[in-house]
Formats: structure tokens, C-alpha cells, sequence
């Protein structure tokens, strides 16, 4: 991340090449997808299967991928905080079940100038028609015309935007000029289920069975995601990526 060396109130302006995602809080682990499995069969005496035979433990939930027996993976929850644009945040609020998001307003508070600016490694230029086409390196000029762009952008519509607020329209107003290049905040709430539905679609991954070709800013947010999860989950992150990355 970068920020811009300015005078007067632009110094606090931020331009950004990265996203932020922090595992804020969490009830998520195999254990929990075992549990919730062997109900079926041990009723009320499944919590006391869970640690007694870890192989068996791990074939159970291959099982369960494999042959998409979904509820079991939905008894855990996690909770991220997620910085980014807010063009992200409007693919991401697609996904709806199994999800609970809450934003940062614009209503209520004062938006603070942080933008998104693509890194250099970001791919600019698309090739081919919709459904079929593959982004490629973008030139040095390229990348220079799109940071110099979006950076006058970004300025004059938050010099736009502090203007109204300074002359006492309201903020919900005076945010109407703001871009979707502007970062935001959101905790956003899900469980393992959900998270893998979220990845195999946000995510381009070799592995996958199904190809996904999500935009990259929003697969920036997914890694990260799957980075956390994995940790808490590995049987269950194991299992997914074998079977292709396919939600059960």
C-alpha cells in the first residue's frame, strides 16, 4: 500500500494496491462438522465421537465433500473484517445465503479519502469476447495513464465532496459524488459452506473442476479468506480443494 506525499488536507489521501481481511472472531473447526454429521447415526452421543478415530474422522468428511452432504459444514461461523473498494463490495453482497454483512456508512459518518489504484502487477488489458477472454500485462504507459487517471480523479471528487460538507449539506448527500475506487469497511459473517460457495466462484485456482475467472480484486479479498479458514479447517479445506473446489 501507498499513500500520497501532499500538502494541506490532500495529505491525508491514501491510494492503495492492496485489500484488507481480518479473521476478527470465530466457532469454526472438523470437530464441528463431525459432530453435526454423526447425529444422524449416534444421536445425542455424537459429540463424544468426534476425537476417537482421527482417520475415520478424516474419511468422514471426504464423504461428506465428495458426495455434497452440505448441512454438516454449515454448524461453524466466522466473522472478517474486510477493507476494500466498494465496486468489491457490490459483487460481493451477491452472495446472500449463508452471509450477514454490516458496512461502514456513509450516512453517519465521514468518509475518509482511501482509494484503490491497481499495483503494477494488476492485468489491465482484456483480450477476446465476453465469456471468452483473458486479461493480459498492461504497458508501462498503460499502467502510468490508469494511476495518473484515477489519482485526479479520486482528488476531485473528494475536494467536491468536502466542499459540501463544509457548506453543511448533509453527509448522505454530499457522498453521491464519491467513486466506487473508494475503500470501505464491513464485517461480513459466514460459515464454512457459505466461504467454500463464496472461493469457488471468486477464486482461480488450477484445481478447480469448474473454472471461475473472477475479477481480481475481489479474488485478492478471497485469498485471503481461504488463507484464515484453511488454518481453522484443514481437514475440511483439504477436502475441497480434492474434490475440485466444489461447494457441497
Amino acid at each position: 500500500m501507498r499513500g500520497s506525499q501532499l500538502t494541506g488536507y490532500e495529505a491525508e489521501t491514501r491510494f492503495l494496491d492492496d485489500v484488507t481481511v481480518e479473521l476478527v472472531k470465530h466457532s469454526a473447526s472438523d470437530s464441528d462438522v463431525l459432530w453435526a454429521a454423526r447425529v444422524s447415526t449416534a444421536g445425542e452421543k455424537s459429540l463424544e465421537e468426534v476425537g476417537k478415530d482421527p482417520a475415520r474422522s478424516k474419511g468422514l468428511i471426504n464423504y461428506l465433500m465428495r458426495d455434497r452432504h452440505g448441512s454438516p459444514f454449515e454448524h461453524n461461523s466466522m466473522t472478517f473484517l474486510i477493507g476494500a473498494p466498494i465496486f468489491v463490495f457490490r459483487e460481493f453482497h451477491r452472495h446472500r445465503v449463508g452471509w450477514s454483512y454490516n458496512e461502514e456508512s456513509g450516512r453517519y459518518r465521514e468518509l475518509q479519502p482511501n482509494f484503490y489504484v491497481p499495483g503494477a502487477e494488476r492485468k489491465l488489458v482484456q483480450e477476446g469476447r465476453p465469456g471468452k477472454y483473458v486479461f493480459v500485462e498492461g504497458s508501462e504507459e498503460q499502467h502510468k495513464v490508469v494511476k495518473e487517471a484515477m489519482e485526479a480523479s479520486y482528488r476531485q471528487s473528494y475536494a467536491a465532496y468536502r466542499e459540501m460538507l463544509e457548506a453543511g449539506v448533509a453527509r448522505e448527500v454530499a457522498r453521491a459524488v464519491l467513486p466506487v475506487g473508494l475503500f470501505s469497511t464491513m464485517y461480513a459473517t459466514c460459515n464454512a459452506r457459505s466461504l467454500m460457495h463464496f472461493l469457488s466462484l471468486r477464486t482461480k485456482n488450477e484445481q478447480a473442476k469448474v473454472p471461475s475467472f473472477p475479477q481480481r480484486e475481489i479474488e485478492m479479498v478471497g485469498e485471503k479468506m481461504e488463507a484464515a479458514w484453511s488454518a481453522l479447517m484443514p481437514l475440511t479445506h483439504a477436502a475441497f480443494v480434492e474434490t475440485g473446489r466444489i461447494a457441497p
